[in-house]
């Protein structure tokens, strides 16, 4: 299948998006799992084909009305030949393993090959939904990817179906790294995979452990958290199976491994050690990788639990001023909110998404008009604070 003709032919990417089964091979346009009723008043499935058009890498007008089928000729409901679409023409073999049973011909000026493939298929399959009323040759089949089309190893349906690929591919040539893979770290890795980032690097070296499984994305079985995987490994092996360029680091970073870190294009820090982050960061500054510093300090207050989320974004314009803003604390000290260690899946994920959202704002992909560096969610209050701004 030619998915770079289908991405730029806004005529086969509406076939696609709306759940055809299409494939382009050898000049002709193929529409598969079609449902038809035969002779014998059976509903059965085949293939329309039309000879394609194209100028340069997208489609061009249709320029024969002719149609082609392989398969049994469709009938009407009561099993009588639709003669309207006939033609007298023998079965043809077009080559590339494309066979014509029949050649149809529904003239009509068809403004692009979506227009013309609806109109043949409402024709075939509306005798079909007749008999059964749920048939449709939209099936919404997985579109699998070669390694050199997509870091995706299904097509990004998603993405098409709403028109923001043009946005998507401005994070197209990143790597991005991920230092520690906890609860928030967990649900960035689950947000920054579905984007289509050259490169992601994971960076942790713990194990994957019982209570991280109710505070990450997923749901382990009980040999998976028994064998005990090492974080990276075991998230790693969730999201490969969506995607690819996922590169594993199975250690810590810290001020002496931080050189890993160097030729990235944006990292997240999920980490909880402060010695061991500020070392990290004063290495990202030296190398000028802007960066995202996740926070969380939740707390028991009035029998319920409250505290904050904070987000730091550094870049190179900003990182003097911004640093300030973090927190490089070591463990549990009163007063310190953000000392403590009480984690949450949904505040892990909210916190993760808050991340992931400001990085998008950075290359345009979101609308931001604080600009700022550096905010908090308060739980109690609902309300989310602008503590650094352009």
């Amino acid at each position: 299948m030619s998915l770079q003709l289908i991405a730029r032919s806004a005529d086969l990417k509406k076939l696609q998006n709306e759940g055809f089964d299409l494939e382009v091979r050898a000049g002709y346009l193929l529409i598969k799992n079609v449902p038809y009723v035969t002779s014998s008043c059976e509903i059965k499935r085949s293939t329309l084909i039309s000879p394609l058009k194209v100028s340069g890498d997208v489609t061009d007008l249709p320029d024969t009305h002719v149609a082609y089928w392989s398969g049994e000729h469709p009938c009407h409901s009561n099993g009588v030949k639709i003669a309207t679409i006939a033609n007298p023409s023998a079965a043809q073999d077009l080559g590339n393993g494309i066979q014509a049973d029949f050649t149809f011909s529904a003239k009509a000026a068809y403004r692009d090959y979506h227009h013309k493939m609806t109109t043949y298929i409402g024709r075939i399959t509306g005798e079909a939904q007749v008999i059964d009323p749920s048939v449709t040759a939209q099936t919404f089949p997985v579109i699998a990817t070669e390694e050199e089309e997509s870091v995706f190893r299904y097509l990004d349906t998603a993405t098409s179906r709403v028109g923001v690929g043009a946005l998507n591919e401005r994070f197209s040539n990143q790597r991005i790294g991920i230092v520690g893979l906890g609860g928030t770290g967990s649900y960035v890795l689950d947000l920054v995979a579905k984007t289509c980032v050259r490169e992601i690097h994971l960076f942790d070296g713990d194990v994957f452990s019982q209570h991280n499984a109710f505070r990450a994305p997923g749901a382990p079985t009980i040999d998976e958290l028994q064998a005990k995987p090492k974080k990276v490994a075991y998230l790693a092996a969730i999201y490969e199976k969506m995607r690819r360029g996922i590169h594993l680091h199975d250690h810590f970073v810290d001020g002496s491994t931080a050189e890993a870190l160097r030729g990235l294009d944006f990292v997240f820090l999920c980490l909880d050690s402060g010695a061991t982050k500020k070392a990290i960061v004063m290495a990202l500054m030296e190398f000028g990788i802007p960066f995202a510093e996740v926070g969380m300090g939740i707390v028991h207050s009035q029998n319920s639990l409250s505290g904050l989320m904070r987000v730091t974004v550094s870049t190179k314009e900003v990182q003097e001023r911004v640093v300030k803003k973090m927190n490089f604390s070591d463990g549990d000290r009163a007063g310190d909110d953000y000392s403590t260690n009480i984690q949450i899946a949904e505040l892990n994920a909210m916190n993760a998404a808050l991340a992931v959202i400001r990085w998008k704002k950075q290359y345009g992909f979101y609308r931001d008009s604080s600009g700022a560096y550096s905010y908090s969610y308060s739980i109690a209050a609902n309300e989310m604070v602008n503590e650094d701004e352009a």
